[in-house]
C-alpha cells in the first residue's frame, strides 16, 4: 500500500489562533472543538464572534467550503468538514487543512483522517502538553494516509458518502417524526390542558428508580454480552432515542451484588447528573448506574407521555437540583417534580398517535446502526485495496 504524508497532499495546513476569541451573541460564526464530533461540524449550536476578531482570526487563512478541520486537543483527532455556504472562522485547539486538488480528493481525506490508520498515528505522534496531549503541526504534517489514484479516491469517496446520506436522510426523517409527536404534546396537554386534570407528581406517572455501579475491582461483575448497564456516557456518545446496550453489560452476579434494578423496556432514562437530562428510552431490559434517576411508567400512564413530560419538564427538574461540585437530582426531588395526570382517554390517544411513530423511529435508528457499522468495516478495506470501490452497489 503507498502512502504519502498529508504535508505532501495539502496545499495548506494551518493552526487557528491560539487567543479565545472575543464572544458576541450573534456576527460571525466561530468553530469549536465541540461542533466537531464523528466526522461532521455541527453548527445547530454556534458561537459568535465580531467583525473585528473574524478578520483577525482570519489572517492566516479563510476558511473554504471543503477545508478539513481537525482538532489538536480536548479532544484529539477529530474531524470535520467546513460546509457550503458558511461563513466561519477557527476557535482554538484546531487545524484547517486544504488539499490540493490535482493529488487529493477532499472527501477521501476526510475520511482517511478517521480510519484506524491514521488515528493510531495521531496518537502516536502526539506531543505533551502541561494538563493534556497536543497534536503539533509538525506531527500533523508527517502523519501518512493511505494513497491511491485521484479517481479512485473519488470512488471511494462516493461508495462512503452514499452510506453518510442515508444515514443523514433517515435521520431527518426521525427528527421529523420527533417534532410531530412533540408538536402533538404540545397541542393536547399545554394549549389545551384540561384544567380538571389533577396535579400530581412524577410518582403519579411511573415508579423513580436509582441505579448502581457493580465494584469495579471485581472482574467477574462485567462481561462484553450480559444484563445492559448504561451509563451517562453511554447516551452522550449515542444520541439514539433507544438504548438496549451500553458499552459494558454486567454479569448476573453483579447485579445481585449490588443494588442496580433491572428495569423493564419501555422505562424512560434519565441522567440525573453530569449533566441533567439526557433522556432516552429503554428498548430492552437494562440497569443503569446511579447517574440516573429513571422512570417506569405505569401501564395506564405510557412510554410516550412520560418521555415527552420529562422533556417538557427539563427545567423545572433542573431547577429542584442541588450540590456544590455539581448539580444532582436527588430521588425525592424528582419523585416530587410537580406533573399532570391526564385522563385515560386524552392519554391513550395521545400513546396510540406515538406508536407507529416510535415503531419508525426505533427501524430508522437500526438501520443507521447497521450502516454505521458497514461504513466502518468498508473503510479500511476500500484503502487497502481489499475491497474495489467500483463493484459496490449501494
Amino acid at each position: 500500500m503507498e502512502f504519502r504524508t498529508i504535508k505532501a497532499i495539502c496545499d495548506l495546513v494551518v493552526d487557528c489562533p491560539h487567543s479565545t476569541p472575543a464572544w458576541t451573541e450573534q456576527g460571525k460564526i466561530v468553530i469549536r472543538n465541540n461542533n466537531i464530533k464523528n466526522g461532521k461540524i455541527d453548527l445547530s449550536s454556534p458561537s459568535f464572534t465580531d467583525d473585528e476578531n473574524f478578520a483577525q482570526r482570519t489572517k492566516r487563512a479563510l476558511p473554504k467550503a471543503g477545508d478539513i478541520v481537525i482538532t489538536r486537543e480536548a479532544p484529539m483527532g477529530e474531524v470535520g468538514m467546513i460546509p457550503e455556504k458558511v461563513e466561519c472562522c477557527l476557535g482554538q485547539r484546531m487545524v484547517l487543512l486544504r488539499v490540493n486538488n490535482q493529488l487529493c480528493d477532499n472527501y477521501y481525506l476526510l475520511y482517511s483522517l478517521q480510519s484506524s490508520i491514521v488515528q493510531q498515528q495521531i496518537s502516536w505522534s502526539m506531543g505533551t502538553g502541561t494538563t493534556v496531549s497536543n497534536l503539533r503541526i509538525p506531527h500533523l504534517e508527517q502523519i501518512r494516509v493511505p494513497y491511491v489514484p485521484l479517481d479512485k479516491q473519488k470512488q471511494i469517496s462516493s461508495v462512503l458518502r452514499a452510506i453518510e446520506e442515508k444515514i443523514d436522510n433517515n435521520s431527518k426523517l426521525n427528527d421529523n417524526l420527533e417534532q410531530q409527536a412533540t408538536a402533538y404534546f404540545q397541542e393536547l396537554f399545554i394549549n389545551n390542558a384540561n384544567p380538571l386534570w389533577k396535579i400530581g407528581t412524577i410518582s403519579d406517572l411511573g415508579t423513580v428508580v436509582g441505579g448502581s455501579t457493580p465494584s469495579k475491582t471485581k472482574p467477574e461483575y462485567y462481561t462484553n454480552t450480559g444484563i445492559a448497564w448504561i451509563t451517562p456516557k453511554d447516551l452522550s456518545i449515542n444520541k439514539s432515542k433507544f438504548i438496549s446496550h451500553g458499552e459494558n453489560d454486567i454479569t448476573e452476579l453483579g447485579l445481585k451484588n449490588s443494588s442496580a434494578t433491572l428495569m423493564p423496556k419501555g422505562t424512560v432514562l434519565f441522567s440525573s447528573r453530569a449533566p441533567i437530562g439526557y433522556i432516552a428510552i429503554a428498548s430492552d431490559e437494562v440497569t443503569t448506574n446511579q447517574g440516573f434517576k429513571s422512570v417506569v411508567p405505569y401501564s395506564e400512564i405510557g412510554t410516550a407521555f412520560v418521555y415527552f413530560f420529562l422533556k417538557q419538564s427539563l427545567p423545572v427538574i433542573e431547577g429542584a437540583a442541588s450540590g456544590s461540585t455539581f448539580k444532582e437530582i436527588s430521588g425525592s426531588a424528582m419523585k416530587n417534580i410537580p406533573a399532570i395526570v391526564p385522563d385515560r382517554s386524552t392519554l391513550d390517544q395521545f400513546n396510540s398517535f406515538c406508536a407507529p411513530i416510535f415503531a419508525q423511529q426505533k427501524i430508522l435508528e437500526d438501520q443507521n446502526h447497521s450502516l454505521a457499522i458497514l461504513r466502518d468495516a468498508l473503510l479500511p478495506k476500500l484503502m487497502s485495496g481489499a475491497i474495489d470501490a467500483a463493484n459496490i452497489q449501494l
